[in-house]
């Protein structure tokens, strides 16, 4: 059976490797590729594929917003995944399959080999409840990481909350700032909110997150708005509109 497959990933060299892996089966049907979730709605809403193979962290809809706009008419779909380790394991115990990466072909054909049995064992809005499931639970998981995981030129770095001072929004990805020094990470800074600790991180800019117990002093601007001053002389602004949610927390 020929099975009509979608790519969706922001990166170039994702969606490279996994056209080439595909390209590879007479089977599988690419119809096209899409760089973000926005897109990806509209593909799968022409296309119909009978698989897709789904990027999770995207900037604006990420590949979990892909599945709740489509609900019950989501097909078979691998995710592709970097750094969600409480995702990984509501996959496990779904009707799905991951790849994490990077991964190699072997992962790969293992991927593909269940995808063709949950396609071929269910019926479509069986794999799109189940889907839904999935990004249900995975969406109430912990409500906040204990540590990130950077990936960088081949070292893996594992930082904690307590270490970090603040964030910020650096176009697709954010700069988690440690001291001196400020590691980069491909996630947007609304997925970095939902993963950090509420009681301990606060948000000050649409741009901007800092580390409560990081803050030295406030000064107030004419505009109405806040200089915030880490203990490490840092200066950010923060805006009128995160004003209140800060005032609040200093209660």
């Amino acid at each position: 059976m020929s099975l009509k497959t979608l790519i969706v990933d922001d990166e170039m060299p994702g969606r490279a490797v996994l056209r080439n892996y595909i390209t590879s089966h007479e089977e599988l049907e690419l119809v096209g590729e899409a760089e973000n979730g926005t897109a990806a709605v509209e593909m799968i809403e022409k296309f119909q594929p009978n698989l897709v193979f789904l990027d999770v962290q995207m900037p604006d809809v990420d590949g979990f917003g892909v599945v709740e706009k489509m609900g019950d008419r989501m097909p078979a779909t691998i995710f592709v995944t970097a750094y969600d380790q409480y995702a990984l394991r509501a996959f496990d115990a779904q009707a799905v399959d991951y790849l994490l990466k990077p991964f190699d072909r072997v992962r790969f054909e293992r991927a593909l080999t269940h995808a063709r049995e949950v396609i071929a064992g269910q019926e479509q809005t069986q794999i799109g409840a189940q889907l839904m499931a999935l990004v249900q639970s995975a969406r109430s998981g912990p409500a906040a990481s204990e540590r990130f995981v950077i990936k960088s030129g081949g070292r893996i770095t594992f930082l904690s909350l307590d270490e970090i001072d603040w964030v910020e929004a650096a176009g697709n990805c954010v700069r988690i700032h440690v001291g001196n020094q400020a590691h980069q990470l491909r996630e947007s800074i609304g997925h970095i909110v939902e993963r950090l600790d509420p009681s301990r991180f606060v948000r000050v800019h649409r741009s901007v997150i800092v580390n409560f117990s990081k803050i030295r002093e406030l000064q107030a601007c004419n505009s109405g708005e806040y200089i915030v001053v880490l203990r490490n002389g840092k200066e950010l602004p923060c805006s009128r509109s995160y004003r209140t949610a800060l005032e609040e927390r200093m209660l």
